[in-house]
């Protein structure tokens, strides 16, 4: 092969760039081209999908346009607990059937993590999702956001989606973690730097040593959280780790050889060193009110929430049952463990992850989405609580008198350990 036949004929192009323009049948695609894609899969649950989607394709007189493509997961009114819910998840669970739906997950878990456990999600892929938290996708290398109804409605009927290209901010992690720390905390920490609009509805890659050396289920949680950052996407370019943990969903072997940023490519680029990195506490009523433990230490906790997509997986039940096995809660401390998944909580039952949680006195809630969106048990006045999930807004948890605060798996359960928000490297110590 001669040195010419090796010149790249294409212009430089970011990892969310490639994507989209395989998604629009192009070569190439430059930033704020406005392109129509091709949608590979479409992915809503009990409260964003059916109750909505169904009365408007009635409308139309529309169908959908493939099935096989579509996912749904109940997860925000499951288990059913009055007849508000028991309507909304009945509506889905009628209208799956009437549409012969062949990729329906019901209280199987968190869609954001049953979705790629199932293998829905790989290497390439453009997909839509009717949650904000959708980015999830984009730890897998495909270009993943979340929409509202309406654009859904376009999706379900057409197969394609318009988009802006977006540029890209890379987000470099030099160093590895040290014990104590989670990808949470570096999302925290990201956002407390740049805030909630810090990615501009554009595509965040997370990238360098400290990111290639996250597992699956915690390159998830940075990709999750990037809609804290305002970004659209949050991309990881797929490799050894990714083709791991499709291969143990059953996915057939993927070409991930294209899918990654070119060196001479137009980003903006931001560096960050993991191994120096203080676990991360956001303080109410914002991710973006994120600081270092110290400035938290002490602060008096009343529930300690083990639960969502962004903590409840099994890496993150791992972490929490590291700092509590052969302990007990602090009395008068609530401790609550939600599983993001009935597979993740099989897995760490399996391995005695669950039992020493519960040994510690947690009480173990269903595998949903639960007191994250405010459902099932939410949190009463007053309070204070240091939860895992994504957001601590005013009210979201419940009451809006309760004061939020939100860390790492670890630093949770450190929390419920002593009754106050302590570093969690002072207990593993």
């Amino acid at each position: 092969m001669t040195a010419m036949a090796l010149v790249r004929t294409n212009p430089a192009q970011t990892l969310a760039q490639k994507l989209i323009a395989r998604a629009s049948g192009r070569d190439s695609v430059s930033v704020g081209e406005i392109v129509t894609c091709r949608v590979d899969m479409a992915m809503f649950h009990d409260s964003s999908g059916p109750r909505r989607l169904k009365p408007m394709l009635e409308e139309l007189g529309a169908q959908i346009w493939d099935r096989s493509r579509v996912v749904l997961v109940m997860d925000h009114y499951v288990p059913e607990r009055d007849d508000d819910s028991r309507r909304i998840v009945r509506i889905a669970r009628d209208w799956a059937r009437d549409q012969q739906l062949p990729h329906v997950y019901d209280s199987q878990g968190i869609c954001h993590v049953v979705v790629p456990q199932h293998g829905h999600i790989r290497p390439g892929m453009l997909c839509v999702g009717g949650d904000s938290h959708s980015p999830t996708g984009g730890a897998f290398g495909a270009y993943m956001f979340g929409i509202g109804s309406t654009e859904m409605l376009g999706v379900m009927v057409t197969g394609e989606i318009w988009l802006r290209v977006p540029e890209t901010i890379r987000m470099w992690w030099d160093g590895a973690l040290p014990a104590g720390l989670t990808a949470k905390d570096m999302m925290l920490h990201m956002i407390g730097r740049f805030g909630m609009n810090g990615g501009r509805y554009q595509a965040v890659e997370f990238c360098g040593p400290g990111v290639v050396a996250l597992s699956m289920q915690e390159r998830m949680t940075l990709s999750n959280m990037s809609a804290e950052l305002g970004a659209q996407a949050g991309l990881i370019a797929p490799d050894a780790t990714t083709a791991a943990f499709l291969a143990d969903a059953g996915v057939p072997e993927v070409d991930m050889s294209l899918w990654f940023t070119d060196t001479d490519a137009d980003f903006t680029r931001h560096v960050f060193d993991a191994a120096t990195l203080e676990p991360q506490v956001a303080a109410p009523h914002s991710p973006a009110n994120a600081h270092g433990v110290s400035q938290c230490l002490g602060t008096h906790v009343d529930v300690a929430y083990i639960g969502a997509c962004t903590g409840a997986k099994l890496d993150d039940l791992r972490a929490a049952a590291q700092v509590l096995r052969g302990h007990k809660v602090a009395s008068g401390v609530r401790l609550i463990v939600a599983p993001a998944s009935l597979r993740d909580q099989e897995q760490a039952r399996e391995e005695g992850v669950l039992q020493a949680l519960i040994d510690a006195g947690a009480e173990l809630f269903p595998t949903a989405c639960g007191a994250c969106s405010g459902y099932g048990d939410p949190m009463g006045d007053g309070i204070t609580v240091i939860s895992t999930t994504a957001r601590n807004f005013k009210g979201r948890m419940g009451s809006a008198t309760a004061q939020v605060y939100l860390g790492s798996p670890y630093t949770v359960a450190a929390a419920a350990l002593r009754g106050r928000v302590t570093d969690p490297r002072e207990v593993l110590a």
